[in-house]
């Protein structure tokens, strides 16, 4: 396998308003959709997307969308089996609104996410271990998440979202933390530094953080520290229809670039024009890339890409 996912998947209802309401403000929606979401659901499908092979280890409900979920992740081409049903239990949810500049606001209903166990990881065992990359986030329980960090064998990738603060036996384990500036701080206990020379100063310094990380600054592109050195990645100027699963774009084009070999600057870069070309779609999965669509975005830049990703 070369990329295995702990982590959730939900179904999204996003509405499309003019402007986000302010607190006891009631607008009108111009627009309203569902699609599949989930931050590990959607950064299996945006490595997937891109070529690799990818399995997936969470939980769904029992509900009617448990069926549709599986039925979209399996159209991907991902691995299901250790995608497991929870008992009288729904399926994960995200209230989403986009506005007319292409913000979002996002509230997050776990639902069968919540209930994703270490027993749940260490049975998908093998999945896990022979994975070349591994990837988590926070919208599962931390004991699973420290099941898959534990069970990896090759990179294991931490997205720490929702923002909090991590314990250090999971930290430790992390090879590759993918943050941005909230995630940042609520892991390390500090703002992010304007300066990239404080900023490389500061991850120096840092002993709680033993592996590589990679900021995300949205347009201005990323930052990756590769426990020694400092890089900036840029990200192209694109027209913006809808930021939701920009982010986890990059990590999925991250995974994928990292399971194919690639050094962690060279696959930062590749992470960026793929969250760059995914943000013009409405949905946080429609605009995730196939591989032809990133390359012909590096094209138009003068930036090396290293050795070029198979073709799927």
């Amino acid at each position: 396998m070369d990329v295995t996912v702990v982590g959730s998947v939900n179904i999204d209802l996003v509405a499309s308003v003019d402007e986000l309401p302010r607190p006891g403000e009631t607008v009108s929606a111009t627009g309203y959709a569902e699609f599949l979401g989930g931050k590990g659901s959607n950064q299996a499908i945006a490595a997937a997307r891109l070529g690799r092979r990818v399995a997936f280890v969470g939980l769904t409900g029992d509900d009617p969308d448990a069926a549709e979920v599986r039925a979209a992740m399996r159209a991907e081409g991902i691995d299901l089996r250790h995608l497991g049903a929870q008992p009288q239990t729904p399926t994960g949810r995200a209230m989403v609104q986009v506005d007319s500049a292409a913000e979002n606001s996002i509230v997050v209903v776990a639902g069968a996410n919540g209930c994703l166990s270490a027993r749940h990881v260490e049975a998908a065992g093998p999945t896990v271990a022979e994975a070349a990359v591994v990837v988590a986030q926070l919208e599962v329980p931390l004991d699973a998440v420290l099941a898959a960090a534990r069970a990896a064998r090759g990179s294991f990738v931490l997205n720490p979202a929702p923002a909090q603060a991590l314990p250090a036996e999971i930290l430790d384990l992390v090879d590759v933390l993918v943050v941005n500036e909230i995630e940042y701080e609520a892991v390390t206990g500090r703002p992010l530094p304007p300066d990239p020379a404080a900023l490389a100063a500061e991850l120096a310094a840092d002993t709680a953080i033993t592996g590589s990380v990679v900021v995300t600054v949205g347009e201005r592109g990323a930052f990756v520290w590769d426990g020694a050195e400092l890089s900036h990645v840029t990200a192209p100027r694109v027209a913006v229809v809808d930021t939701t699963g920009a982010g986890d774009t990059f990590i999925g084009a991250l995974a994928d670039a990292l399971s194919r070999g690639e050094d962690l600057v060279t696959s930062a870069r590749w992470a960026a024009h793929a969250g760059a070309v995914s943000v013009g779609s409405l949905g946080a999965t429609t605009g995730m890339p196939r591989p032809e669509a990133v390359r012909a975005s590096l094209a138009r830049t003068a930036e090396p890409l290293g050795s070029p990703p198979p073709a799927p």
